[in-house]
């Protein structure tokens, strides 16, 4: 693939109503507060505030004598006045690239440090605790917060505490949503887990859990558990095969980044499964055609691993499929026009492998699909003009294949695509005036072809486009009118063509390429006479 797709989809989530209960109720409990604060919550805030490390001064608000309830940060029970959540998590999103100096100094700043003081075990209506993307990064996820009976929500993910996980938050009974993910953790045992009855939402990614090798009983046994995520845990295969009964709940099953060498098969017992994840394992062996009884299963992601095996006819029948994802896996054989099955299917991605054969007709009748990439392939034939019915089509990208034959007209069609990729192949012919009806066209790769003939000035009309490659191709005559709205172009490549550009000495082209001398000084190179 000759340029990185442009976009990558976030993880499947069951439940991220539970991630915006604690914002939602910040803002209503926040504004319906008529009530002080209680003098001791107050006094336990300040004792927490006072051990902390604050660069830049997040918390200015808590300050003696003041409503408590109306701290950065504090929900207060709008009956009672008890302090009911605290949402300290950092800013996760960096600036963008407009940034001042001065906004990247308040991002970096922007941690909490520190120690936590066990103040916080007079807030005994505490039910909501989020301590996420700070810098805890010298000491160890406190003992005490087993105490804090009150929790059902508990985010201290990104947050780099360091050691092992205190088996102490096993007493959290009524606590509903874990997340330890993202920070320096082990465990030896995970049977602390099975006393979290009511969890809902268990993240320990990144934690050691090499040791831990009770994780598929224990995890398995609690009895409203929706969502498990232990990517980057060190598992391994467990050597006594494990036959899960218990769980009827789990919907979403994060295991990837891990060391496992084949797909577990208690995890066809879960047929409640709606999204799937084993990227970056080390499967081996053919992809089992028991993924085709889940059939609730809207996210299957199986990349970057060595499956070495065709695409199992059973795949095609998974009609609730949204995400498609076997990337990097050696995969073999044909591509089969069942794949037309996939109804339902917006995100495909089947690139690095050994595919052969041709892209089949059928693939017009993924009608939501968004992501089409097959790249670095061996691919063979046209590409099929049932392209054109893809109208949510957003990113297609066939490069480094052995596709011959034109580009076809119906690429026009497709009104939301921004990356058009179909580099390192044999296609010949012209480049479809169709082309200029993509108003959202950002990339356009067609290097490394054999088309010939006039570049179309349809493409000055692209006003969204920022890369334009058509390099080592037999392309003939440019004008300044290919360029006459690219303001947003920021690469530009075109060498080892049979291009003409006589640009008019009054010429300014309107956008900035690699400097302003770009255009005078490389384009003379690049589209040489004759």
């Amino acid at each position: 693939m000759a340029i990185a797709t442009m976009t990558t989809p976030l993880p499947f989530s069951f439940f991220p109503c539970l991630l915006l209960i604690p914002a939602i109720c910040f803002t209503i409990c926040h504004a319906n507060s008529n009530l002080l604060c209680i003098q001791s919550e107050r006094e336990a805030l300040l004792k927490f505030k006072n051990h902390l490390i604050d660069p830049s001064n997040r918390l200015s608000s808590w300050v003696e004598g003041g409503d408590c309830c109306e701290w950065t940060g504090v929900v207060c029970h709008n009956s009672t006045g008890h302090v009911n959540q605290l949402h300290l998590a950092a800013p996760l999103s960096e600036p963008d690239g407009f940034a001042t100096n001065a906004e990247w100094e308040a991002y970096n700043n922007s941690p909490l440090g520190g120690k936590i003081n066990a103040s916080l075990l007079e807030l005994k209506h505490l039910s909501s605790l989020d301590l996420s993307n700070n810098d805890f990064s010298s000491i160890h996820i406190p003992k005490f917060f087993g105490l804090l009976e009150s929790l059902t929500y508990l985010n201290l993910s990104g947050a780099l505490f360091q050691g092992a996980i205190p088996h102490t938050l096993g007493n959290l009974s009524n606590l509903q949503y874990l997340d330890l993910g993202g920070n320096d953790l082990k465990s030896k045992s995970l049977q602390w887990v099975s006393g979290l009855s009511s969890l809902q939402y268990l993240d320990l990614s990144s934690a050691n859990l090499s040791k831990a090798t009770d994780w598929v009983q224990v995890t398995f046994k609690l009895p409203s558990l929706l969502e498990l995520h232990l990517l980057g845990c060190g598992l391994e295969d467990d050597p006594s095969p494990t036959s899960v009964n218990s769980t009827k709940s789990l919907v979403v099953l994060d295991l990837s980044g891990n060391s496992l060498s084949s797909v577990p098969k208690w995890i066809f017992s879960l047929h409640g499964l709606v999204s799937i994840d084993l990227s970056g394992n080390s499967l081996e062996g053919p992809i089992p055609d028991y993924f085709g009884n889940i059939s609730f299963l809207e996210v299957l992601d199986l990349s970057i691993n060595f499956l070495n095996s065709p695409i199992p006819n059973s795949l095609y029948s998974l009609n609730r499929l949204q995400f498609l994802s076997l990337r990097g896996t050696e995969l073999q054989g044909t591509i089969s026009s069942a794949i037309g099955n996939l109804s339902s299917v917006t995100h495909l991605d089947l690139s690095d492998s050994q595919l052969s054969g041709q892209i089949p007709l059928s693939i017009g009748e993924l009608s939501s699909l968004k992501l089409f990439d097959v790249s670095n392939n061996q691919l063979n034939g046209q590409i099929p003009l049932s392209i054109g019915q893809l109208s949510s089509l957003e990113e297609f990208d066939v490069s480094e294949n052995q596709l011959n034959g034109q580009i076809p007209l119906s690429i026009g069609e497709l009104s939301s695509l921004k990356l058009f990729d179909v580099s390192k192949n044999q296609l010949n012919g012209q480049i479809p005036l169709s082309f200029g009806q993509l108003s959202s066209l950002e990339v356009f790769d067609v290097s490394e072809n054999q088309l010939n003939g006039t570049f179309p000035l349809s493409f000055g009309r692209l006003e969204s486009l920022e890369t334009l490659d058509c390099g080592y191709n037999l392309l003939g005559v440019v004008s300044e009118t290919h360029f006459s709205n690219l303001t947003r172009l920021t690469t530009l490549a075109a060498s080892h063509n049979r291009l003409r550009f006589e640009p008019n000495s009054s010429w300014i082209p309107h956008f900035n390429v690699n400097g302003s001398n770009w255009v005078t000084g490389i384009l003379a190179q690049s589209f040489p006479s004759g």
